[in-house]
């Protein structure tokens, strides 16, 4: 999802020689193979936006997989960026870096203060890692990069997967899909009364330009609206958007993850970058992408 956003916005602003590989053509995990591609390619720019990701269940059932392929894809990827040369490097975490029991808003000082949400932890200390490597790198050999922490994603090209997807675009396909079928109730995991901040992956795509363009004391810096919301609130957004007449149902004995994840960004304001996209029109593309996606599977399905 975010490397295509970043790629249809580089093509955009004119810039055609991306050097582009599929997982099937380059496994990040392959330390030999990401060797051989940065001695014969040489970039001069990384954007590593490739991770193992998923939703609360996906890390509940692999920890050890979002642990382990999470670590292996960032420090091959990082160390080959360092060793041939790298001019700048972008690396994207996640706002799960944050202790469980983070004081709101989140700053960036706060990382490593408390104890990790146990949901997400496998992947929370993957994403502190590769922060710290760049951290390190950038201070022993003056590695140029920056690591981002970006809030909620979702927008074009989000999984809409049941084990594998976040929350709003699970929301958003469980609405559309029950308003298809006249579902008279739909049932959400939790109380609702989680709140979480989240941004159009088109806006993660300009930020992404912007650091790399623009350079910062910061080695991390917080990407986001800095404006969460209850997952409940959320849903009934979702609903009047999709047009659902249903019931919601909440699953109390499903886990909410961690209770609210917002983002100070002040240091993102001051530097000058602002998300443009706001939450309620990110929804109504995310809905419209979905059917979209659906009408075209039941066309190839014919």
């Amino acid at each position: 999802m975010v490397g295509s956003a970043v790629v249809r916005l580089l093509r955009k602003n004119g810039c055609e020689n991306l050097l582009l590989r599929s997982k099937a053509e380059l496994n990040l995990l392959d330390t030999i193979a990401v060797k051989e591609f940065f001695n014969v390619e040489k970039p001069d720019v990384v954007i590593l936006a490739a991770a193992r990701v998923g939703g609360i269940q996906a890390n509940i059932d692999h920890p050890a997989e979002f642990l382990y392929e999470n670590l292996v894809i960032q420090s091959n990827i990082i160390h080959q960026s360092y060793l041939n040369g790298v001019e700048k490097f972008c690396f994207l975490g996640s706002s799960c870096i944050y202790p469980r029991e983070c004081v709101q808003p989140m700053k960036e000082e706060y990382l490593l203060n408390g104890p990790l949400e146990p949901t997400n932890e496998g992947y929370a200390i993957a994403k502190i890692a590769g922060l710290k490597m760049i951290e390190f790198y950038k201070n022993q050999y003056g590695f140029n990069g920056i690591s981002l922490m970006p809030c909620n994603i979702y927008g074009t090209n989000d999984s809409f997967d049941p084990k594998h997807s976040h929350v709003l675009s699970a929301l958003v396909k469980k609405m559309v899909d029950a308003e298809a079928v006249g579902a008279s109730n739909v049932t959400i995991w939790g109380t609702g009364e989680a709140k979480r901040e989240f941004m159009h992956v088109d806006d993660a795509a300009e930020a992404i330009l912007f650091y790399l363009e623009n350079k910062i004391d910061s080695s991390f810096i917080n990407v986001g609206l800095g404006i969460d919301i209850p997952i409940k609130e959320l849903a009934e957004k979702i609903v009047v958007f999709a047009g659902y007449q249903g019931k919601l149902l909440w699953d109390k004995s499903k886990p909410n993850g961690m209770m609210r994840k917002c983002m100070d960004v002040s240091r993102m304001k001051d530097s000058g970058f602002t998300p443009k996209i706001m939450l309620e029109d990110g929804i109504k593309m995310l809905i419209e992408e979905y059917k979209q996606k659906v009408q075209q599977q039941a066309g190839e399905s014919k």
